[in-house]
């Protein structure tokens, strides 16, 4: 599934996170990427490990929790620190599939969906459009500032060289209670008619029943 989720981040929390990106270190994002992507990933990464980083970490992954289409959508189990890149012009990232286990020791974990938030507006930057590969062909995706879009971690996909500006985005990673990508869709799909079943008509037996059986889909689905 690919999902894309307006306005996870307000108009302050953006103004916060690129005042912060602007004072932080970045260095070759190439240190994070695996064998095979190494080849073809030219951007910049911000330093993990300083006070800014986990005021930026809180920031983002604050937000993301209380987003209930993130929710829905992810199930997520386990999650990764937030990766924040920069590309300037002339930067790129070929055609890659993330790595399926990410951490260390008892903090390892399976990659099942990936999130790009985007920190910046399109018209600040030409190119740069995340290119994701799916089964109905290739799908490019270039949002507003505080926007992301959720995509398994499996599928093929870049960033098309920035001819002009400079591009501003943090990349999230996890592991879903469900692994399985067409579960998950079919049970996000459930998951919003449940909703509007609930809102609408809480006391109906056909509500009651859709929300039995999505309750018993994710027990009986979840991989945790």
């Amino acid at each position: 599934m690919l999902l894309e989720i307006p306005n996870i981040l307000d108009l302050n929390k953006l103004a916060n996170i690129r005042h912060v990106l602007e004072k932080v270190e970045f260095i070759d994002g190439k240190h994070s990427a695996g064998k095979a992507a190494t080849r073809v990933k030219n951007n910049e990464e911000m330093k993990q490990g300083t006070q800014q980083a986990e005021f930026l970490d809180h920031l983002l992954m604050s937000s993301l929790a209380e987003n209930a289409d993130f929710r829905s959508g992810a199930l997520p189990y386990r999650v990764a620190q937030p990766v924040f890149a920069r590309y300037s012009q002339g930067m790129q990232y070929g055609d890659h599939v993330d790595d399926p286990i990410m951490g260390s020791g008892a903090e390892k974990f399976r990659t099942d969906v990936s999130i790009t938030v985007f920190l910046n507006d399109p018209e600040h930057y030409e190119g740069g459009e995340l290119i994701i590969n799916t089964t109905y062909g290739e799908k490019s995706v270039k949002l507003s500032a505080g926007s992301a879009v959720m995509y398994p971690s499996a599928s093929v996909h870049r960033v098309a060289k920035i001819t002009s500006g400079e591009r501003l985005a943090a990349i999230v990673w996890l592991q879903s209670m469900v692994r399985d990508p067409g579960q998950r869709e079919l049970l996000y799909q459930l998951d919003q008619a449940r909703n509007t079943l609930l809102a609408r008509q809480p006391d109906a037996p056909e509500t009651k029943q859709i929300d039995r059986s999505y309750v018993n889909l994710v027990r009986m689905w979840s991989d945790i």
